[in-house]
């Protein structure tokens, strides 16, 4: 049984929530008109890691062939077969279902946007079959977390929540190109579209730091205008600027060896400072 839930963690990178947990406590520190209580904390939290998994589950269902193929992917445990087709719809069959369930102990506007949460999830692993970028869907995908909070708390949808959401958008599709470079040669010989595919490594890393610049003028927008926000939270964009500059100085059109830890090291600090620096502004407010 623990190797089953060994091999269901790896299915979803479980460790890769360490990217939209922080982000979403931190809309949720912004938001929150109130404190809310420590239960609907919980319940959005796990709403945000039932519907990711759903996604990833999806995501390796469909893609099982190309994992099997791909040198990056074959030894993860869908593409050696450890973990079966049926295994694989019972969990995305779970975890569509807690999520459903979760959003209606939320609140009504919850349940009723849940659906198409569901629909945007299940779209991302298709988008690279027909579009040369699947990273600005699944931008679109994290670009709902600070609005599922705003409706989460508020039951409704305000200018910062956007501002937000365009901000957690184009920085998830940044370093979501960033790390399709490690698929590139792949993608190519298999048919599959990606910005990398489309424009070269070139263009990619281009449009990658195009895409970040994004991120920090929306999140400048935020702190502008989200009334708490002091001085703690404009410094604290600056070093999250800095990490940004310093992810894309890791990667080189001739050099792509650090893009495991552009992607994973760099964003992890990047999403959990973001949280610090929210969480101190709204404590100490200067």
């Amino acid at each position: 049984m623990l190797q089953r839930l060994r091999y269901y963690s790896e299915l979803i990178k479980l460790e890769h929530t360490i990217f939209a947990l922080p982000f979403a406590l931190a809309s949720i520190v912004i938001l929150m008109e109130k404190p809310p209580g420590l239960t609907k904390i919980f319940l959005i939290l796990l709403a945000l890691v039932l519907a990711r998994s759903a996604g990833m589950l999806f995501n390796r269902f469909l893609d099982k062939n190309f994992d099997a193929k791909n040198p990056r992917t074959m030894s993860w445990p869908h593409a050696r077969g450890l973990v079966k087709d049926w295994e694989i719809k019972l969990l995305i069959a779970l975890s569509v279902s807690a999520f459903i369930l979760i959003s209606m102990f939320i609140n009504t506007l919850a349940l009723l946007l849940s659906p198409f949460v569901v629909l945007l999830l299940f779209i991302y692993p298709l988008a690279k079959r027909f579009t040369y970028y699947p990273h600005l869907v699944l931008g679109l995908v994290y670009f709902l977390i600070p609005i599922a909070v705003d409706v989460a708390l508020n039951e409704a949808i305000s200018k910062t929540s956007l501002l937000l959401g365009i901000a957690m958008a184009f920085w998830v599709s940044g370093f979501d190109i960033l790390y399709s470079l490690q698929d590139y040669e792949f993608d190519l010989r298999m048919g599959l579209k990606s910005i990398p595919v489309r424009f070269g490594i070139k263009g990619a890393l281009r449009l990658a730091r195009f895409f970040h610049l994004i991120t920090f003028f929306a999140l400048l927008g935020v702190g502008l205008s989200y009334t708490k926000a002091g001085i703690i939270y404009f410094l604290g964009l600056s070093g999250i600027t800095l990490f940004l500059i310093y992810e894309h100085r890791l990667i080189s059109e001739r050099d792509l060896s650090k893009i495991n830890k552009a992607f994973f090291t760099i964003n992890g600090f990047i999403s959990i400072l973001f949280f610090i620096v929210v969480l101190l502004d709204r404590i100490l407010p200067l």
